[in-house]
């Protein structure tokens, strides 16, 4: 998809923006931007942590509250007489 911009597309792209946000408040939006990947980077690093975390203890470990559960389950579900 943007493998076929060029040197002047960019710079097309860029007055563009220039024009639309205005010279004052682009630092702003660029620092804004910078922040908010920062944040996404930093909460992607956190999830992958927990689930590694996560799965390392509970990894197909069966309480006795869901075998009990379990149990009742199929004496409800059974009615052969």
């Amino acid at each position: 998809m943007f493998a076929n911009l060029t040197g002047w597309h960019l710079v097309i792209i860029l007055v563009i923006v220039l024009l639309l946000f205005g010279a004052t408040r682009l630092p702003a939006l660029t620092r804004s931007i910078g922040q908010s990947v920062r944040i996404f980077k930093k909460e992607v690093r956190d999830d992958d942590a927990n689930a590694t975390a996560d799965s390392g203890t509970a990894s197909g470990v069966r309480t006795d509250g869901d075998a009990t559960t379990a149990a009742s389950a199929r004496r409800d579900t059974d009615t052969t007489p």
